[in-house]
């Protein structure tokens, strides 16, 4: 195991009616932006319960984050913010709610032209207002972690940051808040939540035998939790171990002192800069191909991954690394979700065209032996096809 750091300050309030404990924790903020989607948290409650403990606050409302948040909506945001002398920022949706809500707090303070620099020049955040969030849908980890990823829809690119200073203060997680979420919704929290975790589980091995143990425990409780979710929407305790593992799979105890990954998560960027794909979506074609033919080098982890976490064993190591991929690509299917470039209708030709975007990031060393270049990534993608 590697040596390693580990900071998580966020304060969980999990279970019914927690939304409640917003009145006590935003007591020392005058002026509070709420932040939410489309508007969804107005037809199931969330908006109401929300609002009646505030009651008494200066409450300023953006709406509109759409999925992938946006630059350009965002920026509307930091600027109603500034007007407004906003002093604590509150998101209530899900990841992409939470993710532009930090690259709001983070804007507002940034004292330089153009805060799109944190992201594409790397910029380093110096300074947050603070923020909470209300999760209603798991899927990101946000809600537990500092990182977030933004869209700028002007120039088709999808890029992350993060700081210790973007970490909320603390998250509501109330898993009677999925009830009215879309299937679609719910199986593309169950993929993302899944790839966080092999993407920091199925590299090579490092004698990280606890990080080991709680990457497979969650991804088996993805897979036994995430499809009762499905079948009975209404479930709270499927609803609860499903909400608790998407956060657990992003809030940084699975990455440490182990080799991370991260190049499916990359390449998904691009389809969905460029296409429009659910992040999600992306991710279920993506996975398999790079388990493919990144799989020698895998091995190890693969065959962990398939006795551990699927119970398949078997005499050859390849009859079982491929029936694991196999497993894999079944279990998203299973779940309503497509797994090919061919079935979100993008071009054969755009494969080339998201490996130039890669390259032209300097993205050509990925994965967590640096040597998942834009040439090996064609290969998974036409793989994908």
């Amino acid at each position: 195991m590697k040596n390693f750091e580990f900071y998580n300050p966020v304060k969980i309030y999990f279970g019914k009616d927690q939304v409640s404990k917003l009145s006590t924790e935003l007591l020392p903020y005058k002026k509070i932006m709420l932040v939410y989607g489309k508007g969804s948290i107005k037809a199931n409650g969330v908006y109401q319960k929300i609002m009646t403990a505030l009651e008494g606050k200066d409450v300023i409302e953006f709406s509109g984050v759409e999925p992938n948040p946006a630059y350009e909506t965002l920026m509307q945001a930091v600027n109603l913010a500034k007007k407004e002398n906003v002093d604590f920022l509150l998101a209530a949706g899900g990841g992409s709610v939470i993710d532009g809500t930090k690259f709001i707090a983070a804007a507002i303070k940034y004292e330089k032209e153009d805060p799109w620099d944190m992201l594409s020049k790397y910029e380093k955040v110096t300074d947050a207002v603070k923020l909470g969030a209300v999760l209603t849908l798991p899927a990101t980890g946000s809600e537990m972690n500092s990182g977030a990823v933004i869209t700028r829809k002007s120039c088709n690119e999808k890029l992350a940051f993060g700081s210790p200073l973007l970490f909320p203060v603390f998250s509501v997680l109330d898993p009677e808040t999925m009830y009215s979420l879309p299937d679609i919704q719910i199986a593309n929290g169950i993929v993302d939540a899944f790839v966080h975790i092999t993407e920091q589980y199925i590299t090579y091995p490092d004698r990280a035998a606890v990080q080991d143990a709680w990457a497979a425990s969650l991804l088996k409780v993805l897979i036994n939790e995430g499809p009762k979710v499905l079948k009975n929407r209404s479930d709270y305790d499927a609803n609860a171990n499903l909400m608790w593992a998407a956060t657990m799979a992003l809030n940084g105890l699975l990455g440490a002192g182990v080799p991370t990954d991260w190049s499916t998560h990359m390449i998904g960027h691009e389809i969905t800069a460029l296409y429009g794909v659910d992040h999600a979506q992306t991710l279920a074609v993506v996975l398999p191909g790079i388990m493919t033919v990144m799989k020698a080098e895998k091995a190890d982890k693969l065959i962990h991954y398939a006795e551990n976490v699927w119970g398949i064993s078997g005499a050859g190591k390849d009859e079982v690394i491929n029936a694991v991929i196999a497993k894999t690509e079944e279990f998203f299917v299973s779940l309503g979700i497509k797994v090919k470039l061919s079935d979100y209708n993008i071009p054969e030709d755009s494969i080339d065209l998201i490996c130039k975007k890669l390259a032209g990031k300097k993205y050509v060393k990925l994965g967590e032996n640096k040597n998942i270049t834009p040439e090996i990534v064609k290969q998974v993608l036409t793989l994908r096809k």
